[in-house]
């Protein structure tokens, strides 16, 4: 958006505008909280029940916002250089903005609208087609009257195709929301329980939500919720309707699903042939919203000229993100794991959050507990909503519950007698009963205005403040994106070593198992065994075994690599001793690494061992590039894939069985994916780091802090330890809780670290615990956070300034350095 300030005054009604100059208006703003840039910022000075914008307008005047839209007079003499636009009701002109804006449009609009499932629908969608189309939509989930417009306001002249969500609580409000939006095309999502209680039946909510539908040329459903097709085929011609279906044969477009352990296979017509698609997710929430994406992408074939290749829709549909919520999963007292979820309070929210604890406790064979705080807007009286969570809490196993409310208070006796209950979450935390979890997964699922965050804390293993925070949802990215170099039946190992590269090798691994991975690599047994003991099933490859370890990998599943004689024969010998035949091993071939594994010389040796014993079976052969990441040693590397061939090619001529060939590492896969064989071996490429095509990935670890204190010094002071830093000025330093004990290297002094999104230099040396930077010039404050590295300051450059690599820098994270893990 890019409008004069005049010319707003004129489309929202201004009836009187103090314009002292004319600005243009790029960006909308109504929380003072959420201001990033002041330049082209037109604030509203909302006004509801619990508060009134008019109150910040001092403040963000001081923070550079130079133009208003208010209600309410104000002493312009004190806001000399501001433009005031004077209307009615700010959130009115809002709206009229966004209305404009829409109309402005030359694009298609996509308008979303149901119970559960908008914003993730939304946001699968641009990722299916953000390729193919300039793309603009809702922030987040911005779908309300204030949210709406918001939206829209990001609509612009690049754009072909605007994704506008439109969610509603109350009658009457949907009309507004469609004048706003007036979406060409519509999709209705799964119709739930959330904010029903504002209306007479299921029925009448569901009519309110289709007003946004009235004027669209199509309107994506599913036929299979029965209610909302009935009333949606009331309202609107068969020809303006694409419904989906997964149990009749004769809807428009029809899905059969097969699911499998950990992916869902859906097989339809496209182009008029049958195809199978993989998501990568079993849950039905999931699976329904992928197939509305699937069903709107069949809809725009049909309503324009664009074309998506089944094969390329197949790999992107790989590349969603299975999870709908935002969760927080670490680590708390008394050996517990805590999993917050603030995402939504509904009855459908709460099962897919006790799904994923469930799956989690089996894993990690730990018991289960549930906080939960009264629900609201569930559209069930009180006796039949908590006499539902009872059912469900019983159905999925919940070993302790707790409830807070008064809801659940006075509906106590449909739950289990062991139950605990509490009018406030006050009332919780003044109890024993924080004192008495042990060896839990805490489920931890509240609405807003009960304050669980104040358990959480309570809960929470306390660390000092320097973390690790690790994005789960950035390393399923960096999964998905080497899957795309790769054809789908060629398996992923996924490297998690030296815990998974610092970033946590438990956490990393049951993401990783839940993703659908092949399997996993481990360098040491004790590392191997944690996996196993913390519930990984999937295959566990050891990397570095020791002679004596056979009977740990027997008992525990883990296949070793055999890189030498030596090992063989201890191997063979253990498994002869207990009578194991046929355990999966994984054969090293040194083709000029010059580590570790069996020569050209061996081979014939090596081969007569292998087919003259029954204890040990290949189930790989593999071996290792030495440089595949630098054009430089290409030649070498064509080398080593030639040896590759040729030594497997012996083994294929001895052994009377089939076994896989890899060779290919993180780099590998992005240079040389002709050589992929039967499996990769995905590493740093999996934590976000590439030599190759850096921008594709996403890091996943991000090192942060707080500030301790900030102290002012005079010019000539010194700064650290042996007066190694003299100040060249007046400063203000600003001293961390980071040292070379977290990992932080001392040689990196001098180097460069973030404060409120601005680089600060590190003064001094490094000391064991503390570190100390100038933030002279930048606006901080005692417990700001600072980041040592992370999306803004790269691993990689911090890397080059220690003459070091990002895998030196990732493992030296010391283990007091608590990892925290988010999941979107």
């Amino acid at each position: 958006m890019h409008l004069a300030v005049k010319k707003i005054a004129r489309i929202i009604g201004a009836h009187k505008a103090r314009i002292v100059q004319d600005a243009v208006i790029k960006r909308l703003l109504i929380d003072s909280r959420a201001l990033l840039v002041s330049e082209g910022c037109l604030f509203f000075a909302i006004k509801t029940e619990s508060n009134n914008g008019h109150k910040y307008l001092a403040d963000l005047y001081k923070r550079g916002v130079r133009n208003f839209v208010i209600s309410e007079k104000q002493p312009e003499s004190l806001f000399d250089q501001a433009n005031f636009l004077y209307v009615a009701d700010a959130s009115e002109a809002l709206q009229l903005l966004g209305k404009y804006n829409r109309e402005s449009f030359e694009g298609k609009v996509l308008g979303i609208t149901g119970s559960n499932g908008k914003t993730i629908v939304k946001e699968w969608i641009w990722q299916l087609l953000r390729d193919d189309f300039s793309i603009s939509r809702s922030p987040g989930s911005y779908n309300s009257r204030l949210g709406v417009p918001l939206s829209l306001s990001l609509l612009n002249d690049d754009s072909t195709l605007g994704l506008i969500e439109a969610g509603i609580s109350q009658q009457g409000e949907m009309q507004k929301l469609q004048e706003m939006i007036q979406p060409d095309w519509g999709l209705l999502t799964h119709i739930g329980q959330a904010h029903q209680e504002n209306f007479d039946s299921v029925e009448s909510l569901i009519r309110e939500k289709l007003l946004l539908f009235k004027d669209c040329e199509r309107v994506v459903y599913c036929q299979d919720e029965e209610q909302a097709a009935s009333v949606l085929s009331g309202i609107l011609e068969p020809e303006r309707l694409l419904g989906w279906s997964c149990k009749d044969f004769s809807a428009k477009l029809y899905f059969r699903k097969d699911q499998q352990k950990d992916y869902t296979l859906i097989h339809t017509l496209w182009h008029r042939e049958e195809v199978s698609f993989a998501l990568a997710f079993v849950d039905e929430a999931s699976v329904q919203n992928a197939l509305h994406c699937i069903a709107f992408v069949f809809m725009l074939e049909e309503e324009t000229d664009y074309v998506l290749d089944a094969s390329v829709l197949a790999r992107r549909l790989k590349q969603l993100e299975p999870v709908a919520m935002r969760m927080e999963v670490k680590e708390g007292r008394n050996g517990c794991v805590l999993i917050d979820d603030a995402y939504n309070s509904d009855l459908q929210a709460l099962e897919l959050a006790l799904d994923f604890q469930s799956r989690r406790a089996l894993a990690g064979k730990m018991q289960s507990c549930l906080i939960l705080s009264d629900i609201f807007q569930s559209g069930k009286s009180m006796e039949d909503l908590y006499r539902t969570v009872a059912e469900l809490i019983e159905r999925k196993k919940i070993d302790r519950f707790v409830g807070i409310g008064y809801g659940l208070v006075t509906h106590a006796g449909f739950f289990p007698s062991s139950a605990r209950f509490f009018l406030t979450t006050e009332d919780f935390l003044l109890s024993d009963l924080p004192e008495q979890f042990r060896n839990e997964l805490i489920l931890i699922k509240g609405s807003r205005q009960f304050g669980f965050e104040r358990i959480s804390e309570r809960l929470e293993l306390k660390a000092h403040n320097t973390v690790m925070e690790i994005d789960l949802n950035a390393l399923v990215h960096n999964l998905n994106y080497f899957r795309t170099l790769i054809k789908p039946s060629t398996k992923v190992t996924a490297m998690v070593k030296a815990e998974a590269y610092g970033h946590g090798a438990l956490e990393v691994s049951k993401t990783l198992q839940a993703q659908g991975c092949d399997a996993l690599a481990v360098a040491l047994v004790d590392e191997g065994v944690k996996l196993r003991r913390g519930g990984i099933h999937i295959p566990v490859l050891l990397m570095n075994p020791d002679p004596g370890i056979f009977p740990l990998c027997y008992e525990y599943k883990l296949e070793p690599e055999i890189y030498s004689f030596a090992l063989l024969d201890a191997f063979i010998q253990a498994a002869e001793r207990l009578a194991v035949r046929d355990f999966p091993v994984h054969i090293k071939l040194d083709t000029g690494m010059h580590r570790l594994g069996f020569t050209e010389k061996d081979l014939p040796r090596l081969l007569n061992k292998l087919s003259k014993q029954k204890m040990l079976r290949v189930s790989s052969v593999f071996s290792h590039l030495a440089g595949s990441d630098e054009n430089a040693f290409d030649r070498y590397t064509q080398t080593q894939w030639e040896l590759f061939e040729f030594y497997t090619g012996q083994f294929e001529q001895v052994l009377q069985y089939p076994f896989e060939r890899h060779i290919l590492n993180s780099a590998g896969i992005e240079r040389f994916p002709q050589w992929q064989c039967d499996r990769v071996r995905l590493g740093i490429g999996l934590y976000g780091v590439s030599a190759c095509n850096p921008e594709a990935l996403q890091p996943v670890a991000a090192l942060k802090t707080k500030i301790l204190q900030i102290h002012e010094f005079k010019k000539g002071e010194s700064i650290g330890y042996s007066r190694t830093v003299l100040l060249e000025r007046d400063s203000r330093i600003a001293t961390l809780p980071v040292g070379y004990g977290d990992g932080f290297n001392r040689h990196h002094s001098g180097g460069d670290v973030l404060v409120n999104g601005q680089r600060a230099k590190i003064l001094g040396s490094i000391c064991m615990d503390l570190c100390m930077v100038d933030v002279t010039d930048i606006q901080a404050q005692e417990g700001d956070t600072v980041v040592l590295f992370g999306k803004d300051l790269p691993l990689t450059e911090l890397a080059e300034r220690l003459s070091t690599i990002s895998y030196e820098v990732l493992t030296s994270v010391s283990e007091r350095v608590k990892r925290v893990y988010f999941k979107e």
